[in-house]
Parts: structure tokens; C-alpha cells; sequence
């Protein structure tokens, strides 16, 4: 096989360098990162690994196949920018790190840690009033991919009721205790105490969170986003919350990102916001994880196997 070139813009270690290294031992092999690479590196490249800006994956020459190191991929897989390359994402890297933060702001609106943050900054010694308990929560889950998964785990294992949503059928999981379609939502969201997104982008999915689907969750209940930002209606969700329908939000994502300093979220007590840092390598597990996955598919591709993770293109 003609020896290929390999550009790479994951923060790699060394241990992780010699893993790609001995799988491709071969190739030329290029180190950067997506705020310093050039077009002339990705030019080079036959192989990337790694997040590149969509507009220098549209004008790559040698690139047959494109490794992102994220789980979504929507910015890519486009017939104008990936082309007839093969596009892989690192779907299955990131179900520990998103889930257990996204798990621990759920955790924190229950006990209103949030709100007692909120007086340590005022300085004020105060009771904030009653709470709830994961074990009394019906926990309703969108979307039981690898993240969702996770997520529903840790909830059943506190002793939360798990309601999944899934797009399309599949086998109940051990725990979760109901499983439905994507289309029974409206009919189940007056039962539940919280619900938790982890949506992709997409058409479909697109504002889909918005004032009849608030309208109809319960009253107090908490909803909270580690999906992606555009699958809410940021104005929806700002009435809601301000009406009073909802008991309150804690978002990791937002639909403008990042949201803009002046935007009322930001000032709402019962509104928890992190900066799209729940995923990233804030936990070092998953950088090895993306690795892995990156290493698997390099030592198929090279082999001439089908490669994990396969994202289709859409054609609009």
C-alpha cells in the first residue's frame, strides 16, 4: 500500500503518538492543533485525525478519509464539505464524562446547590426550603445512544424511575424501566419530574423543544440539555421558566453558543449553566477513549476493513 500522511490535531500523549505510530509505522505523520493548522498541512494529508473547520476539510486535496474526535458531526457530514470521503465520528467516547457532569447538575437543582452558591457569593447564610430525592424522580431520557445510556444507568442505579426515548425500536436495557419512541413524547412528559435531552443536531430534531412541548411537561419539573443547543427554543424555554411552569433548567448547551453575556438565562436563579464543558477532556478517560477509537479505525482503514462509527452524508 502507498505509504499515506497522517495529520493529526488531537492533543495527543506520548503513549498515545507511539499506539498510532506503531499501527502506522509507515506513514508520514503530522502533529498540530485545529487553532494552528494550515491548509497546506490538510493539503498534505491523506488521513485526519481530528476536528479541522469544515471549510478546510471542503478544500483538502488528498483526503480520503476524515477521523473527527467528536461524537457529533453535523458541521461535516454535508455532500459540500466531506464530499464522497469517508467521514467516522468518536461516537462511544464521551458516555462517562457527559453523562456524570450532565448527572451532577440534575443532582444539584434536586438539593439546590446552585441557589446555596449563589448566597455564598452574597455572603448570605439562608435556607433555600425544601428538595427532592433522585429515588422519588421519574427521569424521562431523549435519545439512548452511549451518553443517554450512561446517563439512564446512573439515574436507575439512585432508584429514579427511567423512562427512555429512543428514534427507533430497540430491546428495553436492564435500566431503564419503560422504552418508547420518539413519537410517544408529547403523550409521556406529563409524567415526568425532569427530562433530560442528549439529541443530536439535526433537520428533525431542530427547535423540537419548544412552547407546546414546555406547555405540556409537569408543573416544577426540571429540564436539562447535554444534547446540542439548537434542538431548543431558547425563547420558549425563558417563558417557561419565567412563567413559573418550570421548576427550573440546567443547560450545558445553547442555542446562541456561547450565550451572550446580556441574554436573561444567565441571570435566572434557577437556571444552571455550563459552557458546552461537559464532553472535551476535562476527564482524562476520554481522551483515551477518542484514541482508541481513532486507533481501531486507523488499523482497519490500513487493513482495508470497515471502519466503526460511519456518519452518513446528508445530501441537502
Amino acid at each position: 500500500m502507498e505509504e499515506k500522511t497522517i495529520l493529526i490535531v488531537i492533543p495527543l500523549k506520548e503513549k498515545h503518538r507511539e499506539l498510532l505510530k506503531k499501527i502506522a509505522g509507515k506513514a508520514e505523520f503530522i502533529f498540530n492543533d485545529p487553532e494552528t493548522v494550515t491548509q497546506e498541512q490538510v493539503d498534505q494529508a491523506d488521513i485526519i485525525l481530528g476536528n479541522i473547520p469544515p471549510e478546510m476539510v471542503k478544500k483538502a486535496k488528498k483526503l480520503k478519509w476524515l477521523q473527527l474526535n467528536s461524537a457529533g458531526f453535523d458541521s461535516y457530514a454535508k455532500a459540500d464539505i466531506i464530499g464522497d470521503r469517508i467521514l467516522t465520528s468518536c461516537s462511544g467516547a464521551y458516555g462517562q464524562a457527559v453523562s456524570e457532569h450532565m448527572f451532577a447538575m440534575l443532582l444539584a437543582m434536586q438539593k439546590k446547590l446552585h441557589l446555596y452558591r449563589d448566597d455564598q457569593k452574597e455572603h448570605k447564610w439562608g435556607d433555600e426550603g425544601k428538595v427532592t430525592s433522585i429515588s422519588d424522580t421519574t427521569v424521562m431520557v431523549l435519545g439512548l445512544g452511549d451518553i443517554g445510556k450512561h446517563f439512564a444507568w446512573l439515574a436507575h442505579a439512585l432508584g429514579a424511575y427511567v423512562i427512555g426515548i429512543k428514534r427507533t425500536y430497540a430491546p428495553c436495557p436492564e435500566y431503564v424501566d419503560e422504552l418508547h419512541l420518539q413519537e410517544d413524547i408529547k403523550a409521556l412528559l406529563p409524567r415526568a419530574d425532569a427530562v433530560v435531552s442528549f439529541l443530536p443536531s439535526s433537520q428533525e430534531n431542530k427547535g423540537m423543544f419548544g412552547k407546546e412541548f414546555f406547555d405540556l411537561m409537569k408543573k416544577d419539573s426540571l429540564f436539562l440539555n447535554g444534547g446540542r443547543g439548537d434542538t431548543v427554543s431558547t425563547d420558549a424555554l425563558y417563558q417557561a421558566l419565567k412563567e413559573g411552569r418550570l421548576g427550573g433548567a440546567a443547560l450545558d448547551v445553547t442555542d446562541p453558543e456561547p450565550l451572550p453575556p446580556d441574554h436573561p438565562l444567565w441571570d435566572m436563579p434557577q437556571v444552571f449553566i455550563t459552557p458546552h464543558v461537559s464532553g472535551g477532556y476535562h476527564l482524562s478517560i476520554t481522551l483515551d477513549n477518542v484514541v482508541d477509537i481513532c486507533a481501531a479505525n486507523l488499523r482497519k482503514y490500513l487493513s482495508g476493513e470497515k471502519l466503526d462509527h460511519l456518519v452518513p452524508v446528508s445530501q441537502e
